[in-house]
């Protein structure tokens, strides 16, 4: 607790970060994906001659330098702003143990920044096969960002034994490489390299749509079915791809997954499961819309249509994004930082020295209740993922439970033993007895209708 907590009330901090992150992955990964597209119509247009598909190709780079250079970057930035003021130590792990990865990404940014903005604006002002040099530079840059960004993500996963091994030493940025290059890291490229793909085919119809049918009728017709194509790899490949990146996932992190799936047949599906299962029919149903609407009746296609389908596209994301954060708990990386910043190897030490001595921001002095002590353990380990009441509501939660069964669930949380039911989900309860007991007293003034009965310091 080496930083002052940022209590938001109502939806919680997870989903601060968690409503930007959906609309920037799903921006962020068009403008990947959509430069490879733009490269490669451009590319068809020239080869085959094709005068009248120019207009159209330059009215979506308008949008595509709009959407993602305008939306892109004020929602990257939001995510970094975010996840400074949530998990600040998490984020200090990411930045001094990648600290030459993310200045090497934020140099392709600038040039896929920049190679948007020329692509665009040389329209019809330089030769056709400079300008078409011009989409393959941003393509390259913006693939760059992904194959960088990918190595960051997928190591809070997976941060791997080497790593681990040298975990709390000083000396894990020596072993950058192993890190970057973690367990899930080449399923994840996969599965998000395919999705780039597919965004690009979602996105281009919104363009496309929006096309006079009269006036553009053929032309249109032959850019919807070419951009509908895009959709095709993704959806062979993508069961292929997940079932890889399942087999890297350690076993304790797929078990939720793996239990609502065996028992599936009775309705007790995990909240992990649920959201899977979300993100894949969510996916197929952008398939089936896309054909049956796109590619065979193109000229009855309509923007509605598309936005229709980029709806589809972003519940697919959300929940996409949703089960890969949820199938980390209770990590924030994996077997190194649990959900609220507690490091694996400082459970033993501050179960000794206690929680509330570590962090200059917790209220001292005689003055102090247990009341705020316990409120000061609250908002260091809880508030993380639980609010007050609203998301995840404490209130909520404790309704009915008096000291004594409140007690029962603290003294779990701290013993964390693995037949425990909160072990898969949540992180131990760490500080002395008297800062459990002091959590405690501050939990019952939540739920005033129990009695209070005694608090039992244990």
């Amino acid at each position: 607790m080496n930083y002052p907590v940022w209590e938001v009330q109502g939806i919680g901090l997870p989903w601060v970060v968690g409503i930007i992150a959906i609309f920037h992955v799903m921006i962020s990964q068009f403008a990947v994906g959509g430069g490879l597209y733009l490269a490669l119509v451009e590319r068809k247009a020239i080869k085959d001659g094709r005068s009248d598909w120019f207009p159209l190709i330059k009215a979506h780079s308008k949008f595509f330098l709009l959407l993602t250079a305008v939306f892109g970057t004020v929602s990257g930035v939001g995510i970094w702003f975010a996840i400074g003021l949530i998990q600040p130590e998490a984020t200090s792990t990411l930045i001094h143990n990648f600290v030459f990865g993310w200045a090497i990404e934020w140099v392709f940014f600038l040039v896929e920044l920049a190679s948007a903005i020329v692509y665009y604006y040389t329209w019809d002002r330089i030769p056709q096969a400079l300008h078409l040099k011009v989409a393959w530079l941003y393509a390259g840059a913006s693939v760059c960002t992904l194959v960088i960004i990918n190595g960051i993500l997928s190591f809070m996963l997976t941060p791997g034994d080497t790593w681990l091994g040298v975990a709390g030493s000083g000396h894990e940025s020596t072993y950058f490489w192993n890190a970057f290059f973690n367990p899930t890291y080449w399923p994840s490229l996969m599965i998000r390299c395919l999705v780039c793909g597919s965004l690009a085919a979602v996105w281009a119809l919104v363009t496309f749509s929006r096309l006079d049918v009269e006036a553009y009728g053929k032309t249109r017709t032959e850019l919807i079915r070419w951009t509908v194509r895009w959709l095709i790899p993704a959806f062979i490949l993508m069961p292929i791809a997940f079932l890889w990146y399942a087999a890297m996932i350690p076993a304790t992190n797929k078990h939720l997954l793996e239990l609502g799936m065996a028992t599936i047949g009775s309705g007790a599906f995990t909240q992990v499961t649920r959201i899977a299962l979300l993100s894949i029919m969510s996916s197929a149903t952008i398939a089936a819309v896309a054909y049956l609407f796109a590619y065979k009746y193109p000229r009855d296609f309509s923007s509605g249509h598309a936005i229709a389908i980029v709806g589809i596209a972003l519940a697919a994301t959300a929940s996409t994004e949703y089960a890969r954060e949820a199938i980390r708990k209770p990590y924030v990386i994996g077997s190194h930082m649990y959900s609220n910043g507690v490091r694996v190897h400082d459970v033993d030490k501050l179960n000794q020295t206690g929680f509330l001595t570590q962090s200059m921001w917790t209220p001292t002095g005689a003055a102090v209740t247990d009341v705020q002590r316990g409120k000061a353990m609250f908002a260091g380990q809880c508030m993380y993922c639980h609010t007050v009441n609203g998301y995840r509501s404490m209130k909520h939660f404790l309704e009915g439970r008096d000291a004594k069964a409140i007690g029962n669930i603290l003294t779990m949380l701290r013993q964390n033993k693995v037949d425990s039911p909160y072990h898969a989900y949540m992180p131990p309860l760490v500080g002395t007895t008297e800062e459990v007991a002091a959590l405690q007293t501050y939990l019952l003034t939540l739920n005033q209708a129990a009695p209070a009965g005694s608090v039992a310091r244990k």
